[in-house]
């Protein structure tokens, strides 16, 4: 597996077909943002109950978005793209959440989404063209965070087990995945390393959690036996009950499990939409995924979206039954049921399929975590050890970006940019923080390559 894209590999050349999907898709979920039914940031989600309730303006909302979603599309969405020649949902769609809510009127939001559209696919790859030729090509060397990204982004489901079931559990876990990563690069060496160790780790957190909540139920029943036998089970029954009757929260989850549904036929366009855009592998969910994506790897790169998707399953059904506001991505499953589809067709009615059933059953999967707490806290353990792992990677293949395009100078400028963010209160996202740092360190180099006080590494 090469460890960096070749250069003619990150063109944003388009078809037609792609130009006109990526267009429309933004027009719709710029749409479904301006109604309130969706939004793509998970941060921006809990708000939108407040709005939808009318207690918040449009306005205060759109700030919220904004300051949310900006370091993502700038410091992240956009180097990504322009360095991997694929597009990803922090570019596409956290601007259609903006723009939507944003939209004084129901007709202007899709009109917003489309031109938003049509700049990523007419600017983006202008922009592209236009670094290429500076002396100091700083997108190209922006592709050395492929393998920090691709090799350490394997170590999430180690960090999440550590995390959540303790130092010796984890070392073992550990342990397997390495060995795991070393047979595969020797047995199957077309294979991304990392698949079969995220496949076994992220199953083996799985299977402590359900394990876990087996037995803590095991032992609820007896302690229940226990009660009943001594007399007080019937008024713990009683208490129970009028507890359920009187929780506010199962009827808030009902009202907005309905309101979705009664937009089921949206969603089943929406899901469509994004299958599709899935399936023409100009797109890719994650920041592994856009390198796989551009290397071709699609079966890896769903692989990779797959096992991440459970790190957001119960995030985005708890976020949504308490605000009414679904992902735009879903559960995001359609990101690796799209890179395996045949055909935009198929990928169409596959799409709207999974949305339909997602939607349909939001009540059923959020009684289901109800029950299982431990499942929910691997969830959480999950995300936190995806955003640990990406965060050294994208930090560690920055800095290599940096000594790529300047050397010590290089590497001076993007750390120190970085640090300085640090130091502020991270006015950019830490996530972020790093490739955004790369973009202007590329630019200095030039402006002191114009200056005649900078000579550009050769490579």
């Amino acid at each position: 597996m090469n460890s960096v894209l070749a250069a003619s590999s990150t063109d944003l050349d388009l078809s037609l077909a792609q130009q006109l999907t990526v267009i429309a898709l933004c027009a719709l979920t710029a749409f479904i943002s301006h109604m309130a039914l969706a939004v793509f940031n998970d941060g921006v989600r809990p708000f939108m109950l407040d709005f939808i309730q009318g207690r918040t303006t449009r306005n205060a909302t759109t700030a919220v978005a904004f300051g949310l979603s900006a370091g993502f599309i700038f410091g992240l969405g956009a180097p990504m793209a322009l360095s991997t020649g694929v597009l990803n949902p922090w570019l596409v769609f956290l601007p259609t959440d903006i723009l939507g809510i944003l939209s004084p009127k129901k007709w202007i939001a899709p009109l917003l989404g489309g031109a938003w559209g049509a700049v990523v696919v007419f600017g983006l790859n202008g922009a592209n063209s236009l670094a290429h030729d500076l002396p100091v090509d700083f997108l190209t060397a922006l592709q050395q965070m492929s393998t920090p990204i691709l090799f350490l982004f394997t170590l999430f489901p180690v960090l999440a087990i550590t995390k959540q079931f303790g130092r010796l559990r984890g070392a073992i876990a550990a342990v397997v995945e390495l060995a795991l990563v070393v047979m595969t690069m020797k047995v199957w060496p077309d294979i991304f390393p990392g698949s079969i160790a995220m496949a076994v780790g992220v199953l083996t957190l799985i299977g402590f959690a359900v394990n876990k909540d087996m037995t803590q139920r095991k032992l609820d029943r007896a302690e229940a036996a226990k009660a009943a036998a001594a007399g007080d089970f019937a008024q713990e029954g009683k208490d129970g009950t009028a507890d359920a009757a009187e929780d506010p929260m199962a009827s808030l989850f009902s009202a907005s499990a309905l309101r979705l549904r009664r937009h089921l036929p949206l969603f089943m366009l929406l899901g469509a939409g994004v299958c599709v855009l899935a399936q023409s592998h100009v797109f890719g969910g994650g920041e592994a995924t856009s390198f796989l994506i551009a290397k071709g790897d699609y079966a890896e790169a769903a692989q990779v979206d797959f096992y991440r998707a459970f790190g957001f399953v119960p995030l985005i059904a708890t976020t949504a039954l308490a605000s009414g506001a679904y992902g735009i991505a879903g559960f995001t499953f359609v990101y690796p049921i799209g890179y395996l589809m045949p055909n935009p067709f198929v990928a169409a009615i596959v799409g709207a399929a999974v949305f339909a059933i997602e939607v349909l059953a939001l009540s059923a999967i959020g009684k289901v975590l109800g029950k299982l707490p431990s499942v929910r806290d691997s969830s959480e353990h999950l995300r936190s050890a995806i955003g640990d792992a990406l965060g050294l990677a994208i930090l560690f293949g920055s800095l290599m970006a940096a000594n790529v395009m300047g050397g010590g100078l290089g590497i001076l400028i993007v750390g120190g940019l970085y640090l300085l963010n640090e130091s502020m209160g991270r006015p950019v996202v830490r996530m972020a923080a790093a490739p955004a740092a790369v973009i202007v360190g590329g630019v200095l180099l030039n402006v002191l390559y114009w200056l005649d006080l900078f000579t550009p590494i050769k490579g």
